[in-house]
């Protein structure tokens, strides 16, 4: 697992090796009483969804870290 750390208004990036790739970016939009609101950008081929709607989608299959 990769750890970054990023403080507010700050992103990453996932993919995208050239322009036209696939990507996701994130970025902190704000922290506030212990809670990060996150921001998600991502190529339009990319769906994104909260976990537990992932395992619902899936059969209850959970993402496994690499």
């Amino acid at each position: 697992m990769l750890v970054l750390s990023r403080k507010q208004h700050e992103s990453i990036v996932v993919g995208g090796t050239d322009v036209s790739g696939l990507f996701v970016k994130v970025t902190v939009l704000e922290i506030k009483n212990g809670v990060v609101k996150l921001g998600f950008d991502a190529s339009p081929d990319v769906l994104i969804h909260r976990l537990e709607v992932w395992d619902r989608i899936h059969g209850g299959m959970s993402v496994r870290s690499a």
